[in-house]
């Protein structure tokens, strides 16, 4: 199995040539044959940097799998490393470079526990995605250029057909999680919206099965997300 090492300091990352010298540089928009590559460990070693390890992702291209080591360089500035930003338009990078690039970029989900004294927390079963056939928390991606709280609002009314009003002090969790082998990275912003009065659900049609209101010791026996489980387990 191949291994790389994926070293990121303040939005840069460390490229080296395909002899392994380095530091190299991206040039955004650039068109050509491959130049550019992630370094190996040894190289690293060679350099005269020492790293601290964050975690193994398994990236799969085709029938082969390649492990790229995510570390902390123990370096004050990487000065002639390449901006990020940079790496992911430039042809003659390795594409192992820039899908390493891309799993550690978050994904940002926003959920909404809509709370009724009497009623209870309100679950939604899906039809679709992740968690096709199981109950969960209304919510969803955050859109570019989003705030969290303003895609809990729009999750809700899509999904639900509900308009509702979330001020920034009802955050109720900020959680993050990476869930598999392949390193995807989550951040789940959960917010607690009170609800006073019935609501009127009107599920969307190719993505939400049922609309419901659970107690919340029942809501956790449903629920398939973690998220949602150590959001509604702070209700307890």
């Amino acid at each position: 199995m191949n291994r790389s090492l994926y070293l990121e300091h303040d939005g840069k990352v460390l490229l080296v040539d395909l002899i392994g010298s380095g530091p190299q540089k991206a040039v955004m928009g650039r068109v050509g044959e491959v130049s550019l590559r992630l370094p190996t460990e040894k190289e690293v070693e060679t350099m005269g940097i020492t790293w601290t390890e964050r975690r193994t992702n398994r990236i799969k291209f085709g029938n082969e799998t390649h492990e790229v080591v995510y570390a902390l360089p123990e370096i004050d500035w990487p000065e002639n490393w390449t901006w990020k930003d940079k790496l992911i338009s430039d042809g003659c990078v390795d594409p192992l470079a820039r899908e390493a690039v891309y799993r550690s970029m978050h994904r940002v989900v926003a959920k909404v526990i809509l709370h009724h004294p009497k009623n209870g927390v309100v679950m939604a079963k899906v039809k679709r995605g992740f968690f096709t056939g199981h109950w969960t928390l209304p919510g969803g991606f955050v859109d570019y250029a989003e705030h969290p709280r303003e895609g809990a609002i729009r999750e809700v009314l899509e999904e639900l057909g509900v308009s509702v009003q979330i001020d920034e002090k009802d955050i109720l969790q900020i959680s993050e999680r990476i869930f598999t082998s392949e390193g995807i990275q989550f951040l789940s912003f959960t917010y607690k919206c009170d609800v006073n009065a019935e609501l009127d659900f009107k599920p969307k049609a190719d993505e939400i099965e049922e609309a419901r209101w659970f107690s919340v010791e029942d809501a956790l026996s449903r629920a398939a997300s973690l998220f949602d489980v150590e959001a509604l387990r702070l209700l307890e």
